[in-house]
């Protein structure tokens, strides 16, 4: 094997280890919707939640208002009765009621914030995740092409199509080369047949010659 196919084959096992050890982007943009979902449901419970420490809230200080109220009838009951005593009692129970409805009322000026952000990023995360669903479902069409392409590419450097063209190469030139050996051969084998004919018509005008020889000499 020639120094060029061993230095594209070391090439090719590198990057498919490279491939090998990096993310699978499949699976990372699964997880991540997944992880987006779940943070989600998350913040859906927490909103459900706040919405219902205010709602508590909000009776809580209607409660203490609708108390408050009443010891004030009260008050004005006892006065009506000419008891400064118990009015006053109910006065100081309505006082107190009134500072604790205040006090749920800022509370729940609290939570109403809370909610209302809550609620905002509740809805900036739903839109965040159809997007991100989205574009995973693009990202892996455009991940499943490229190892299509990068599995097309794999098959066709691994071909041993340039190394195959090469073999045939030389194979013509040594049955050309072979023709070659057997057209010499033959001509050199046809010549020799030629030579023997003609060396055998020579003998036969030297076997002539002998016998008109001997003639001529018999006859002196």
């Amino acid at each position: 094997m020639g120094f060029l196919d061993r230095l594209g084959r070391m090439i090719r096992a590198g990057i498919n280890s490279v491939i090998g050890n990096a993310e699978d982007p499949e699976k990372i943009l699964e997880q991540t919707v997944m992880d987006m979902e779940d943070d989600l449901i998350r913040l859906r419970q927490a909103v459900a939640q706040a919405i219902a420490t205010q709602k508590r809230t909000e009776r809580q200080s209607a409660q203490a208002k609708r108390t408050a109220e009443e010891y004030y009838q009260r008050a004005q009951l006892a006065l009506r009765k000419e008891s400064d005593e118990l009015a006053r009692e109910a006065l100081t129970r309505r006082k107190s009621y009134l500072e604790t409805a205040q006090v749920f009322d800022q509370h729940l000026g609290q939570q109403q914030g809370v909610v209302k952000q809550l609620k905002q990023n509740m809805l900036t995360l739903e839109r965040k995740l159809a997007e991100a669903k989205t574009k995973k479902d693009m990202y892996i069409a455009r991940a499943q092409s490229a190892k299509a392409s990068q599995q097309l590419n794999e098959m066709l450097g691994g071909m041993t199509t340039n190394n195959s063209m090469a073999a045939f190469e030389r194979m013509e030139d040594r049955v050309q080369e072979l023709e070659a050996q057997s057209e010499a051969i033959a001509e050199l084998s046809g010549a020799s047949l030629d030579q023997r004919f003609a060396d055998l018509d020579s003998e036969g005008d030297i076997d002539q010659e002998l016998a008109a020889l001997k003639a001529k000499m018999e006859g002196s």
